[in-house]
């Protein structure tokens, strides 16, 4: 039975809980007060107000045990701070930091690979820079990815050791020490798994492999990898397009050799067998017939399944519902594989979605180019169903303007409208007048003076309007020239050229005698297509013709035509030019063909024709095939025997048949000068590779280098005994192969070439070494 509980008992329970609560309360108030006071002991570099903004206690606050704990917290994240305590003094709340140093001087030595600038740059963004607090945990980071970085260059062998010295005022001087190493070459790449494709043609796949001629070029024998990833898709893609749709690839091992310079990679596969078309099916709700979306699967019942194939086939079905609208088409590939015959059944699913129509095409940036010089190059029009190829056609035209420095195009959709788009475009205009000065030199022209004042976008309504006066030691050339490019709104233009022009031959290619030649013309030309126009014209020109004292053929032609001529000529062009850079291109196709004709009436009667054809074929991202072909053609008519000989063609030197003196291949006179004549049939071509130099940088869009063949000549097909030979033998075209570079330089453009002629003759003028600085090339 429990003991009952008297009134003493209850006195003496009472006093205890009273003693409990004031040593409670006292225990409290000794832990706990009022902040009257921050105080901060220790600065050195660092501003108390620095401290006070990251403290989480400001006067007045009540402090606790927790708070204090959250001021050292507070405090070391800053990373200011070695050490931290705090203290009380009477209501004062007392503050000790001990800060990190500072770093005084960062030293990298021993690097080669990297420039220091590079790599003190890298150290800053990571927190390690002069004047900033010295953290050791940063430094110990920036180690590793120093090593991450030489790594990835191949450099496993590199090593790299910190300093820190400590200096006075709390600093400190680092040093880091780089001992870079030998670059690790690639030295075998093994391909086990393979029995349907032997080893050697799997390797050509891989852009990674052994140390070959090129590879201080190419780079091919530099591990990375994100190459070998690259390689080892490509080696995926490759089984897959014919057919091994279970094909995988069950290992990758790369070994490095003790001494860390050579690389070892060895790859295992499993190829699986060979699938095969079963059938082909489109689904869903195309919204264009099926017999247009047909034609663009290009897999075949019974053939190996591709996957290649099969995505260009929804890309081409995807395009086309674009084109006609469906901006957000959607276009999958769905195969159904049956593993027990080897078959894959290929479904198209279609979703095409909303039609899309463009509701405005807004032009934005154009600050001084008028609206409409935008507008009319548009393919892409406003209420018209959405085209994505309209709008990369529209893009192009613009950039083709040269009045802009970037077009930029968006199709951003109409808000709370799913089948409405607007076309915001967004030009970046530049300078379109021109006022150049220069002077330039050429082996065949001397001494160059150029003069020109131009304005291809005159008062932003996108016509042109020129003045040219160039001068040399053979030719002087006065010329005015005004184009609307929209004389009408279909895009036809009209053009007028007004021009003056004296040629010494003497001093160009050393015939004895001289023209002066003054014309009056107008053009016009008619689009085409987006990369095509065509031409029409008629000129009137004036020549006076100047036959020297030892030129038996000019005396002989003055005799018979007399020396002042007014002639008028109707000409047709036809140009195609679907280049991607007129300067340096990379791909397209520039071909262009000229025709005029003195008519009846005038003067001297008489025809030429000339065809000017490039084509540019990508063979890697570097290198470019090049191939050039000219031909011309021209005769008299008429009371006009054969074509004035002053209108010849002519063959030789830069941008002819290099290794020969300009202007100097095919018949001359048979006079004791011996002077070149040109001919009435010219054709001259050449076969070219070229790339920017291995050294990257600025030179990469300036400069090119090549290696050549060319070959041409001129012929004179009419009989004459005044000059020979005469007649066509194409067993005259002359040969040349050699090395070429051409330089976008910042006071002009230079083309040099060194040449050795294959096929030369006796009497021919050879230079193997040409050169040409400030004319276009």
């Amino acid at each position: 039975m429990p003991k009952p509980i008297t009134r003493t008992m209850q006195r003496r329970a009472g006093a205890l809980s009273l003693l409990l609560a004031v040593l409670f309360w006292m225990g409290t108030a000794a832990a706990a007060f009022r902040v009257a006071d921050i105080r901060v002991e220790g600065l050195q570099r660092i501003a108390a107000g620095t401290v006070f903004s990251y403290l989480p206690v400001q006067i007045n606050d009540l402090v606790v045990d927790d708070v204090t704990s959250d001021i050292i917290r507070s405090l070391y994240t800053t990373g200011f701070f070695d050490d931290v305590k705090v203290e009380r003094d009477g209501n004062v709340l007392v503050i000790w930091v001990r800060e990190r140093p500072a770093v005084a001087r960062i030293d990298i030595v021993g690097n080669k690979s990297i420039k220091t600038d590079d790599l003190k740059e890298g150290l800053k963004e990571i927190g390690l820079a002069e004047g900033r607090v010295f953290n050791r945990s940063v430094l110990d980071r920036i180690e590793q990815e120093l090593r991450r970085q030489y790594f990835a260059a191949g450099k496993y062998g590199m090593d790299v050791e910190s300093t820190v010295s400590p200096l006075d005022r709390n600093r400190v001087a680092v040093r880091i020490e780089v001992t870079e190493g030998l670059t690790a070459r690639l030295k075998q790449i093994n391909i086990i798994g393979n029995e349907d494709f032997n080893e050697k043609r799997l390797l050509k796949l891989f852009k990674l492999g052994p140390t070959k001629w090129n590879s201080f070029y190419s780079k091919n024998d530099r591990y990375a990898k994100e190459k070998l990833a690259g390689d080892i898709e490509a080696l995926r893609s490759f089984y897959l397009d014919r057919g091994y749709i279970n094909f995988q690839v069950t290992s990758t091992q790369v070994t490095i050799s003790p001494d860390k310079n050579d690389i070892y990679v060895t790859i295992g596969i499993d190829e699986g067998e060979v699938y095969q078309v079963s059938d082909i099916r489109l689904a869903g709700d195309p919204s264009i017939p099926v017999e247009q979306l047909f034609p663009l699967i290009e897999m075949q019942r019974g053939a190996v399944f591709s996957r290649k194939a099969a995505s260009e086939s929804a890309e081409r079905i995807s395009e086309l519902l674009g084109n006609e609208g469906y901006a957000f088409a959607n276009v999958n590939t769905v195969p159904e594989v049956d593993a027990e015959n080897k078959t894959v059944a290929v479904t198209f699913f279609v979703d095409p979605g909303k039609r899309v129509y463009v509701r405005r095409v807004n032009m934005k940036g154009n600050t001084r180019t008028r609206d409409e010089v935008l507008r009319r190059e548009m393919r892409q029009l406003e209420t018209a169903w959405f085209s994505a190829d309209r709008v990369t056609k529209s893009r192009e035209r613009l950039k083709r303007l040269g009045f802009f420095e970037d077009v930029n195009i968006e199709t951003p959709a109409v808000p709370g409208s799913p089948d409405l788009v607007d076309v915001d475009v967004t030009v970046k205009e530049k300078p379109s007048g021109n006022l150049l000065a220069g002077v330039g030199y050429s082996q065949s022209d001397g001494i160059l003076f150029s003069t020109s004042v131009s304005q291809n976008n005159f008062l932003g309504t996108g016509k042109q309007v020129s003045f040219a006066f160039n001068t040399s030691g053979s030719d002087q050339l006065y010329r005015l020239a005004y184009t609307n490019p929209y004389y009408t709104v279909d895009g036809i233009s009209r053009g007028f050229d007004l021009a003056y022009q004296t040629t010494d031959y003497d001093e160009s290619i050393g015939a004895d005698y001289s023209t002066d030649v003054g014309l009056a013309e107008v053009n016009f030309g008619l689009p085409i297509s987006d990369t095509s126009r065509a031409g029409l014209g008629a000129r009137y020109q004036y020549t006076h013709f100047f036959a020297g004292e030892y030129s038996e053929l000019a005396k002989d032609f003055i005799a018979q035509n007399g020396n002042k001529f007014n002639d008028f000529f109707l000409t047709a062009s036809y140009t195609k030019d679907s280049r991607d850079s007129a300067i340096f291109p990379t791909k397209g196709t520039l071909q262009s063909l000229y025709g005029e004709i003195a008519v009846p009436g005038s003067d001297l009667q008489f025809y030429r024709i000339t065809y000017r054809g490039r084509q540019y074929i990508p063979l890697t991202q570097r290198f470019t095939f090049a191939l050039r072909a000219n031909f011309g053609y021209g005769a008299g008519y008429g009371d006009t025997t054969e074509m004035p000989f002053f209108s010849n063609f002519y063959a030789g030197g830069p941008g002819s048949v290099r290794g020969w003196k300009a202007y100097s291949l095919g018949p001359r006179e048979t006079t004791e000068e011996n002077d070149p004549v040109g001919g009435n049939m010219m054709l001259t071509g050449s076969v070219e590779l070229f790339a920017p130099p291995p050294v990257g940088g600025k030179f990469e869009d300036t400069l090119r280098l090549g290696a050549f063949l060319d070959f041409g000549n001129v012929w004179w097909t009419e009989p004459s005994d005044l000059v020979a030979p005469t007649g066509f033998d194409l067993g005259d075209l002359r040969y040349s192969a050699g090395l070429s570079l051409a330089w976008l330089s910042p006071v002009g453009a230079l083309s040099v070439s060194v040449a050795y002629p294959i096929n030369a003759k006796d009497d021919d003028d050879e230079q193997v070494f040409q050169f040409s600085f400030g004319q276009n090339f």
